[in-house]
């Protein structure tokens, strides 16, 4: 398959190391890569030289001629005064192959399949999760041969991420997605390039899924370790060997002082390549104590405005559990923490905490720092000396254990990327002895190797902890169990994260399936679409399978035929209102959806017919 978007020796630099050097890389369109690396490795920086955003260093980028490449840029940002569906026609106004009509039914057809029902609502007033599904339909309005995606789960609930893997893992295009989301790389990932400046050419790639990736990554890296425990032996004996008295350094062979001195170099790029694969030194402390109970919620309700977000909720925290909170975004798990935490009272029930109890709030947004502070004075506010664990420590050696270097010490906070800030905040945290953790979406931001050590921590922390994160990897791990809310006051405890995802989905389903009105008839009972075990497979078809076969050629023609008289009325429609288009664009994309399940049925039938 010939290559669609290649880059050649690229190298960038912004500052006297380079973020990688000569690192070549070639996609196609059946590619489905997963791109990774730690904060500040040039993820985004790659993927906007290879759009063309930003002019390399050195090497170029080369493009197939005509190839469509889409961008999803980590941050969502559109025209201002725009509607959502003014927004996808602007995107296509620059395709000379599209008549007006054309572009309009395009932008329907693409807003309905990635969820939108009011084609009018402006695009500034969508919510974060809304934000990204609307970048996301721009590109694909574009029918794109190639996506490049950065950070594309950012601001989606859970129900929102799996609908992108389903929407990415059944796409005619190839993508590169940068994520730090490990359940996302597992599901949309056939590949996975990791940049990072711990390999020599600052990428790695590797065929497989992230955890094959991981073990070849890992390989990989105890072999550099050999490598570099076998140079420096090496420069330890040359050193011995060059101090020796000086008339024995007359007789010392020129090249073996330069072979020395090369021996020197490589261990110093070594270490220096070494020190890249740090991770950030996470570590909550308990307070010890003993209590059997915490906090207990008994019968707590809570309404924001006209909306009623839990009610009737009991909850009883004791030390050792680990309690996350799934819901959609909206939901009431943000309101629900601040009202364990006694930021909010409840409007109905009690909440009670222990004498003396010691909570620690990490909060959505990071919202409690101050961006014009330096971040030397937000790692240690009362002097450069921090107590940890009854030791003091300096905050050069403070900063040092979450990544920092001395140079950064000066900054203000707002100089920080959002996984640096991440790791300020979990710094200032780590300093607050505490009985229960209140942590509310802790991973946003933070790179693979943060997310492994903080799930780590939590796990080995003695008290209680409340979670609320989109980090299925981190939930299913940690958390001993959940508890789902709906939005609507409801809520229930589940055993961990699948199980809250199939009842969320199946309620989902049922709240969208058409009312039947009383006089309505009652309609045929569709055929189950179960996938049939070997077993079933070598039977013989039944009296009304083999009936059903014999009929499907012409059923198949007549929902094609169905789809085709829709797809006209979705033209027509582009005349009308945006809410006629809408519906238009519904009732097709159900008639198409049937059609593609009466091929997979006739092709099962035949199977089985054998």
């Amino acid at each position: 398959m010939s290559v669609l978007l290649s880059g050649q020796g690229l190298t960038q630099s912004f500052s006297h190391r380079p973020l990688f050097a000569d690192l070549s890389v070639e996609l196609d369109s059946a590619d489905r890569i997963g791109l990774i690396g730690p904060n500040g490795a040039g993820k985004s920086t790659l993927l906007r030289i290879l759009t063309g955003i930003m002019t390399p260093d050195g090497g170029r980028v080369t493009t197939r001629r005509n190839a469509r490449i889409g961008y999803l840029a980590q941050d969502d940002s559109f025209e201002p005064g725009l509607s959502v569906f003014e927004v996808i026609v602007a995107a296509l106004a620059n395709d000379p192959n599209l008549e007006d009509y054309e572009r309009e039914t395009q932008a329907a057809i693409t807003l309905t399949q990635v969820g939108f029902e009011d084609f009018d609502q402006q695009a500034s007033i969508l919510s974060g999760g809304w934000r990204k599904r609307l970048s996301l339909a721009r590109e694909l309005a574009k029918n794109p041969e190639f996506l490049l995606m950065d950070e594309p789960t950012n601001h989606l609930d859970l129900p929102g991420v799996l609908w992108l893997e389903k929407l990415l893992r059944g796409a005619s295009f190839g993508y590169l997605a940068a994520t730090h989301d490990r359940a996302f790389l597992r599901a949309i990932a056939d590949d996975i390039i990791e940049v990072s400046r711990v390999y020599p050419s600052g990428v790695f790639r590797a065929a497989g899924g992230y955890d094959s990736f991981a073990d070849k990554r890992d390989a990989f890296l105890d072999a550099q370790s050999r490598q570099q425990e076998a140079v420096a032996n090496q420069v330890r004996k040359e050193t011995e060997w060059l101090g020796r008295k000086e008339s024995a350094q007359r007789r010392k062979s020129r090249s073996r002082i330069e072979e020395a001195a090369d021996r020197r170099a490589e261990l110093s790029e070594l270490k220096y390549r070494t020190a890249a694969a740090a991770s950030a030194g996470i570590d909550f402390v308990g307070t010890g104590r003993q209590t059997k109970k915490l906090l207990t919620a008994l019968g707590i309700s809570k309404q924001l405005g006209d909306r009623t977000l839990f009610t009737n909720l009991d909850l009883h925290l004791a030390p050792g559990m680990r309690l996350g909170l799934l819901g959609a975004n909206g939901s009431g798990k943000s309101t629900l923490l601040k009202v364990l935490s006694g930021v909010l009272p409840p409007d109905t029930g009690a909440v009670t905490r222990a004498e003396g109890l010691r909570a620690v709030v990490f909060e959505q947004g990071r919202t409690n720092l101050d961006q014009n502070m330096k971040l030397r004075r937000a790692l240690s506010p009362n002097g450069d000396t921090v107590t940890y664990r009854d030791r003091p420590l300096h905050v050069a050696a403070w900063a040092q254990r979450f990544l920092f270097k001395a140079e950064q010490l000066d900054l203000d906070l707002s100089a920080l990327s959002g996984g640096e800030q991440a790791r300020v905040r979990i710094a200032q945290l780590m300093l607050q002895p505490a009985d229960l953790l209140l942590l509310d979406e802790p991973t946003n931001d933070l790179d693979i190797p943060a997310l492994e050590v903080l799930e780590e921590s939590l796990s080995e922390f003695p008290g209680a902890i409340i979670l609320v994160s989109h980090d299925r990897d981190l939930m299913d791990r940690l958390c001993t169990e959940v508890v789902g809310l709906d939005g609507e006051g409801g809520s229930a405890v589940f055993g961990d994260v699948s199980q809250w995802l199939n009842a969320h989905s199946k309620a989902m389903n049922d709240k969208n399936k058409p009312v039947r009105k009383a006089a309505e008839p009652v309609p045929a009972p569709k055929v189950a679409e179960v996938t049939p075990s070997p077993a079933a497979k070598s039977k013989k078809l039944s009296f009304k399978e083999q009936q059903e076969l014999e009929g499907m050629e012409a059923t198949v023609l007549a929902a094609e035929q169905k789809a085709a008289k829709l797809q006209e009325e979705v033209n027509a429609a582009t005349t009308g209102s945006h809410t006629l288009l809408a519906e238009a664009c519904k009732n097709l994309d159900a008639a198409q959806k049937t059609v593609e399940k009466l091929y997979a049925r006739w092709q099962e039938l035949e199977a089985k017919q054998g």
